[in-house]
Protein backbone atom coordinates (compact mmCIF):
# COMPACT_ATOMS: atom_id res chain seq x y z
CA UNK A 1 0.00 0.00 0.00
CA UNK A 2 1.35 3.43 -0.61
CA UNK A 3 0.59 6.21 1.25
CA UNK A 4 0.28 10.32 -0.51
CA UNK A 5 -0.44 12.69 1.88
CA UNK A 6 -0.59 16.58 0.68
CA UNK A 7 -2.37 19.64 1.33
CA UNK A 8 0.12 21.19 3.81
CA UNK A 9 1.42 24.57 3.73
CA UNK A 10 1.43 28.28 5.47
CA UNK A 11 -1.44 29.51 7.44
CA UNK A 12 -1.84 32.12 9.97
CA UNK A 13 -3.55 31.49 13.28
CA UNK A 14 -6.92 31.12 13.31
CA UNK A 15 -7.23 29.92 9.34
CA UNK A 16 -7.58 26.38 7.54
CA UNK A 17 -6.30 23.97 6.21
CA UNK A 18 -7.37 20.12 4.51
CA UNK A 19 -4.94 17.63 4.22
CA UNK A 20 -5.35 14.37 2.17
CA UNK A 21 -4.34 10.89 2.22
CA UNK A 22 -4.56 9.29 -1.18
CA UNK A 23 -4.07 5.54 -1.16
CA UNK A 24 -2.84 2.90 -3.96
CA UNK A 25 -5.12 0.42 -2.91
CA UNK A 26 -8.64 -0.18 -3.88
CA UNK A 27 -10.01 -1.56 -0.61
CA UNK A 28 -8.73 1.68 1.13
CA UNK A 29 -12.06 1.75 2.92
CA UNK A 30 -11.36 -1.21 4.89
CA UNK A 31 -8.46 -0.09 6.85
CA UNK A 32 -7.45 2.20 9.82
CA UNK A 33 -6.49 5.71 8.60
CA UNK A 34 -4.46 7.65 11.20
CA UNK A 35 -3.43 11.01 10.86
CA UNK A 36 -0.15 11.86 13.49
CA UNK A 37 2.09 14.45 13.41
CA UNK A 38 5.90 15.67 14.32
CA UNK A 39 7.25 19.02 15.30
CA UNK A 40 10.91 20.14 15.19
CA UNK A 41 12.94 17.76 18.23
CA UNK A 42 9.05 15.98 19.23
CA UNK A 43 8.17 12.40 19.06
CA UNK A 44 5.09 11.82 16.51
CA UNK A 45 1.77 12.31 18.15
CA UNK A 46 -1.56 10.83 17.82
CA UNK A 47 -3.93 13.52 15.92
CA UNK A 48 -7.06 11.74 14.96
CA UNK A 49 -8.14 8.36 13.70
CA UNK A 50 -10.99 6.34 11.75
CA UNK A 51 -11.90 3.25 12.20
CA UNK A 52 -15.27 0.98 11.29
CA UNK A 53 -16.89 4.07 10.71
CA UNK A 54 -15.68 6.06 13.70
CA UNK A 55 -13.54 8.79 14.01
CA UNK A 56 -11.01 9.51 17.18
CA UNK A 57 -9.40 12.54 17.97
CA UNK A 58 -6.55 13.71 20.60
CA UNK A 59 -8.24 16.10 23.13
CA UNK A 60 -5.54 19.19 21.13
CA UNK A 61 -7.94 19.09 18.58
CA UNK A 62 -11.03 18.02 19.36
CA UNK A 63 -13.83 20.02 17.81
CA UNK A 64 -11.20 21.63 15.33
CA UNK A 65 -10.01 19.09 13.03
CA UNK A 66 -12.80 16.37 11.46
CA UNK A 67 -11.31 13.66 9.51
CA UNK A 68 -13.95 11.93 6.77
CA UNK A 69 -13.29 9.35 4.37
CA UNK A 70 -14.03 9.55 0.70
CA UNK A 71 -14.55 6.03 -0.76
CA UNK A 72 -14.73 6.78 -4.44
CA UNK A 73 -11.42 9.01 -4.22
CA UNK A 74 -9.44 6.66 -2.03
CA UNK A 75 -8.49 9.48 0.01
CA UNK A 76 -9.14 10.03 4.17
CA UNK A 77 -9.69 13.89 4.47
CA UNK A 78 -8.58 15.80 7.54
CA UNK A 79 -10.15 19.10 7.80
CA UNK A 80 -8.29 21.50 10.51
CA UNK A 81 -9.96 24.63 11.35
CA UNK A 82 -8.63 27.41 14.21
CA UNK A 83 -5.21 26.39 13.50
CA UNK A 84 -3.04 27.68 16.46
CA UNK A 85 0.66 28.21 15.73
CA UNK A 86 0.97 24.70 18.07
CA UNK A 87 -0.25 23.17 15.18
CA UNK A 88 2.97 23.28 13.14
CA UNK A 89 4.53 19.25 12.25
CA UNK A 90 4.75 17.68 9.52
CA UNK A 91 1.67 15.44 9.25
CA UNK A 92 1.69 12.10 8.35
CA UNK A 93 -1.37 9.38 7.35
CA UNK A 94 -0.38 5.99 8.84
CA UNK A 95 -2.86 2.67 7.81
CA UNK A 96 -3.53 -0.68 8.94
CA UNK A 97 -5.38 -2.33 11.13
CA UNK A 98 -4.46 -1.37 14.53
CA UNK A 99 -6.43 -3.44 17.88
CA UNK A 100 -8.35 -0.27 19.00
CA UNK A 101 -5.69 0.17 22.05
CA UNK A 102 -3.17 0.88 19.71
CA UNK A 103 -5.14 3.67 17.23
CA UNK A 104 -3.48 6.37 18.98
CA UNK A 105 0.26 4.86 18.41
CA UNK A 106 1.99 4.95 15.50
CA UNK A 107 3.41 1.41 15.94
CA UNK A 108 0.07 0.35 15.50
CA UNK A 109 -0.04 1.37 11.69
CA UNK A 110 2.32 -0.94 9.22
CA UNK A 111 2.05 1.71 6.30
CA UNK A 112 3.04 5.19 6.22
CA UNK A 113 2.82 8.24 3.66
CA UNK A 114 5.75 10.68 3.09
CA UNK A 115 4.49 13.94 5.40
CA UNK A 116 3.10 17.02 4.55
CA UNK A 117 4.01 20.42 6.23
CA UNK A 118 1.84 22.62 7.97
CA UNK A 119 3.33 25.80 9.22
CA UNK A 120 1.10 28.07 11.32
CA UNK A 121 1.78 31.71 11.58
CA UNK A 122 0.99 33.81 14.62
Amino acid sequence: VQLQASGGGLVQAGGSLRLSCAASVGTFSTYTVGWFRQAPGKEREFVGAVRSGRTYYDDSVKGRFTISRDNAKNTVNLQMNSLKPEDTAVYYCGAGWPILSMIRRASGYGYWGQGTLVTVSS
